[in-house]
């Protein structure tokens, strides 16, 4: 067995470094493997799964935000966000570099997309704090951490790919994802905080009264109702995410409209990049799902969990292991891909390790947000490269103290659990 699984992560890596698409790649290793090591046909099982893959009710929230997040990347929400946080960040240390983790945060609580999230919010925020004579490099590392949020804070695009792939509540993951996500970005400003400190005060610092911070919570108000809106009906049971996700879309369909920004060729271009978008994931997510039958029928996932549990590794030790493999696969993959791939083995040996299944996917959530500032494909890096034409090596050491804040967190929340856990058996309780 063991040389079966050598050679299916040869045909699976030989296969990616040729250039062949993620999914046709998942695809043919798993169509490889039923035709080298049982006798099935292949044909009937790969149609009946791409089918029931791609025919989930529970996908149906995933186009609908992606679609949301795409409308509203193409109104004034980020230069509104930016105008109504600046009055209330200008006596924090570091002042409006917070922008970009608050901005992000806020974006993220309505998007689901962590390269949306960064696009969105960098547009508008790079270009202000330059022109204010700010740390070139703490902007575009805060910006490049912070975007990663749109993965962790509800509704995320990840969380539904989990959900569906490990058969779990995908509203209590969004609820388990709130409290981490606001952590984290707490743990984003301290880090701007610190880092901030003795460096050159930005010429012109910025004086705001009262006056201008109440004008400042008139610009948040469309991105708090949205908030409201999707995240509040959530967590008070009032929506499923698919009908919650029909609520956003309506309200950035609302917004865009009084940004004046809803005619033809934005809806247009807002659709056609969420139907491209939706089709990618739909696709490797389906071809995941095969791969994974693929690799059961020929008994890998269980034979591996059998060898590593031999090990008898501690709960943590195993955690960790498992944590330096997504670390390494970040540097090559997506974060859909990587869990795509790797959950029908990783899940089955957590959970009997004893960790619970929402758990473990905020954890792998956190992860895929690391994946998003390593090089050489974080994502996050090549939105901020595509804003500023700053070298993509650059980027990644500007976004490094950040990267080093989400390892922080990762072991924090492996420690300490309830803090993903709590807020789901509260909702669990009522």
């Amino acid at each position: 067995m063991i040389g079966a699984a050598f050679l299916l992560l040869l045909v699976l890596a030989a296969l990616l470094v040729a250039g062949v698409w993620v999914f046709a790649s998942m695809v043919l290793t798993g169509a490889f493997a039923l035709a080298a090591f049982r006798d099935i046909p292949i044909e009937p099982v790969v149609g009946r799964i791409l089918w029931n893959a791609t025919t989930n009710a529970e996908l149906i929230a995933l186009p609908l935000f992606i679609l949301m997040a795409e409308i509203l990347f193409r109104t004034r929400l980020s230069a509104m966000l930016f105008a109504g946080l600046a009055p209330w960040t200008s006596r924090l240390p570091g002042r409006l570099l917070h922008v970009n983790v608050l901005g992000c945060t806020m974006f993220a609580a309505i998007c689901g997309s962590s390269a949306a999230t960064a696009a969105t919010v960098g547009r508008i925020t790079l270009s202000e704090l330059s022109a204010r004579g700010y740390d070139r490099r703490l902007a575009l590392g805060s910006l490049a951490g912070a975007g990663t949020l749109g993965f962790l804070i509800p509704p995320s695009i990840i969380m539904i790919i989990y959900g569906v792939l490990a058969e779990t509540s995908i509203l209590k993951l969004f609820i388990a994802g709130i409290v981490p996500g606001l952590c984290l970005a707490l743990g984003y400003m301290a880090a701007i905080a610190l880092l901030s400190r003795g460096a050159r005060k930005a010429p012109g610092a910025e004086r705001y009264g009262w006056a201008e911070r109440v004008r400042g919570l008139a610009d948040l108000a469309p991105t708090v109702s949205l908030i409201a809106a999707v995240v509040g009906t959530l967590y008070l049971g009032i929506a499923t995410p698919s009908e919650s996700a029909v609520i956003g879309v309506f309200g950035a369909l609302l917004v865009s409209a009084l940004h004046r920004s809803l005619n033809w060729q934005n809806m247009r271009a807002a659709f056609m990049a969420a139907v491209r978008t939706s089709s990618m994931m739909g696709m490797i997510l389906a071809a995941g799902i095969f791969l994974s039958v693929a690799l059961g029928y020929v008994g890998l996932p269980q034979f591996l969990a059998r060898e590593i549990a031999s090990l008898e590794l501690p709960p943590l030790a195993l955690v960790g292991l498992l944590a330096l493999l997504y670390l390494v696969l970040g540097c090559f993959l997506d974060g859909t891909s990587m869990i795509v791939m790797t959950l029908p083995i990783t899940l089955p040996l957590v959970v009997s390790a004893g960790f619970d299944k929402i758990w473990y996917g905020i954890f792998l959530v956190v992860l895929v947000e690391l994946a998003q500032i390593t090089p050489p494909i974080g994502f996050n890096l090549f939105v901020i490269q595509s804003l500023t034409g700053e070298p993509v090596r650059r980027i990644a050491a500007y976004a490094l103290p950040f990267f080093l804040v989400t390892l922080a967190f990762t072991l924090f929340i492996t420690l300490f659990p309830q803090l993903v856990l709590f807020l789901p058996g509260l909702a669990g309780s009522r």
